[in-house]
Protein backbone atom coordinates (compact mmCIF):
# COMPACT_ATOMS: atom_id res chain seq x y z
CA UNK A 1 0.00 0.00 0.00
CA UNK A 2 1.06 3.37 -0.59
CA UNK A 3 -1.34 5.61 -1.50
CA UNK A 4 -2.80 7.70 1.24
CA UNK A 5 -6.26 6.70 0.07
CA UNK A 6 -5.34 3.00 0.82
CA UNK A 7 -4.70 3.97 4.21
CA UNK A 8 -7.58 6.39 4.84
CA UNK A 9 -10.27 3.57 3.85
CA UNK A 10 -8.58 0.83 6.56
CA UNK A 11 -8.42 4.12 9.33
CA UNK A 12 -12.09 4.21 8.32
CA UNK A 13 -13.95 1.48 7.33
CA UNK A 14 -11.10 -0.86 9.74
CA UNK A 15 -11.47 -2.61 12.82
CA UNK A 16 -8.60 -1.04 15.09
CA UNK A 17 -6.70 -3.10 18.21
CA UNK A 18 -4.37 -1.10 20.21
CA UNK A 19 -1.08 -3.67 21.80
CA UNK A 20 1.71 -2.21 23.98
CA UNK A 21 3.72 -1.54 21.40
CA UNK A 22 1.64 -1.48 17.73
CA UNK A 23 -1.25 -0.58 16.42
CA UNK A 24 -3.52 -2.70 14.18
CA UNK A 25 -5.73 -1.42 11.85
CA UNK A 26 -7.58 -4.63 9.82
CA UNK A 27 -10.24 -4.30 6.71
CA UNK A 28 -11.49 -8.05 5.46
CA UNK A 29 -10.78 -8.29 1.89
CA UNK A 30 -10.35 -11.09 -1.17
CA UNK A 31 -6.51 -10.19 -1.26
CA UNK A 32 -3.52 -9.50 1.57
CA UNK A 33 -2.62 -6.20 1.15
CA UNK A 34 -0.35 -4.24 4.29
CA UNK A 35 1.61 -1.21 5.56
CA UNK A 36 3.54 -0.01 7.97
CA UNK A 37 4.16 2.91 9.46
CA UNK A 38 5.95 5.07 12.41
CA UNK A 39 5.79 8.52 13.26
CA UNK A 40 8.14 10.85 14.57
CA UNK A 41 7.37 9.96 18.30
CA UNK A 42 9.01 6.81 17.62
CA UNK A 43 12.82 8.24 17.07
CA UNK A 44 14.72 9.30 13.95
CA UNK A 45 14.66 7.48 10.58
CA UNK A 46 16.84 4.88 11.98
CA UNK A 47 14.47 4.09 14.97
CA UNK A 48 11.36 3.97 12.85
CA UNK A 49 12.98 2.10 10.18
CA UNK A 50 13.74 -0.46 12.64
CA UNK A 51 10.94 -0.32 13.89
CA UNK A 52 8.83 -1.12 10.68
CA UNK A 53 11.31 -3.94 9.78
CA UNK A 54 10.80 -5.78 12.83
CA UNK A 55 6.49 -5.48 12.15
CA UNK A 56 7.24 -6.63 8.54
CA UNK A 57 9.33 -9.25 9.41
CA UNK A 58 6.80 -10.88 12.08
CA UNK A 59 4.07 -10.39 9.63
CA UNK A 60 5.70 -12.53 7.39
CA UNK A 61 6.28 -14.88 10.23
CA UNK A 62 2.07 -14.69 11.17
CA UNK A 63 1.24 -14.37 7.33
CA UNK A 64 -0.04 -18.17 6.75
CA UNK A 65 -2.05 -17.89 10.27
CA UNK A 66 -4.23 -15.16 9.02
CA UNK A 67 -7.22 -14.59 6.60
CA UNK A 68 -6.50 -12.04 3.86
CA UNK A 69 -7.57 -8.76 3.71
CA UNK A 70 -5.49 -5.22 4.28
CA UNK A 71 -3.87 -4.46 7.32
CA UNK A 72 -1.87 -1.38 8.88
CA UNK A 73 0.75 -1.68 11.84
CA UNK A 74 1.34 1.58 13.02
CA UNK A 75 4.92 1.53 15.74
CA UNK A 76 3.98 3.09 18.84
CA UNK A 77 6.79 4.71 20.50
CA UNK A 78 7.14 1.46 23.27
CA UNK A 79 8.52 -0.52 20.40
CA UNK A 80 12.18 0.73 20.83
CA UNK A 81 12.15 -1.10 24.16
CA UNK A 82 10.48 -4.16 23.75
CA UNK A 83 12.13 -7.60 22.53
CA UNK A 84 11.66 -9.25 19.41
CA UNK A 85 9.61 -12.16 21.58
CA UNK A 86 7.01 -9.80 24.14
CA UNK A 87 6.59 -7.70 20.28
CA UNK A 88 5.41 -11.15 18.39
CA UNK A 89 3.08 -11.91 21.23
CA UNK A 90 1.64 -8.29 20.84
CA UNK A 91 0.73 -8.42 17.30
CA UNK A 92 -0.20 -12.21 17.91
CA UNK A 93 -2.77 -10.75 20.23
CA UNK A 94 -3.99 -7.72 18.68
CA UNK A 95 -4.78 -9.72 15.35
CA UNK A 96 -6.67 -12.27 17.43
CA UNK A 97 -8.91 -8.84 18.83
CA UNK A 98 -9.48 -8.17 15.28
CA UNK A 99 -10.08 -11.91 14.47
CA UNK A 100 -7.82 -11.56 11.62
CA UNK A 101 -6.17 -15.06 12.63
CA UNK A 102 -7.50 -18.84 11.59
Amino acid sequence: MKLPKEFQLVYKRGKASHAKSSVLFYLKGKEYKNGFTASKKVGNAVFRNRAKRRLRAIFQELSPKMITGTYIFVAKESIRNISYANLKNDMQGALKKVGALK
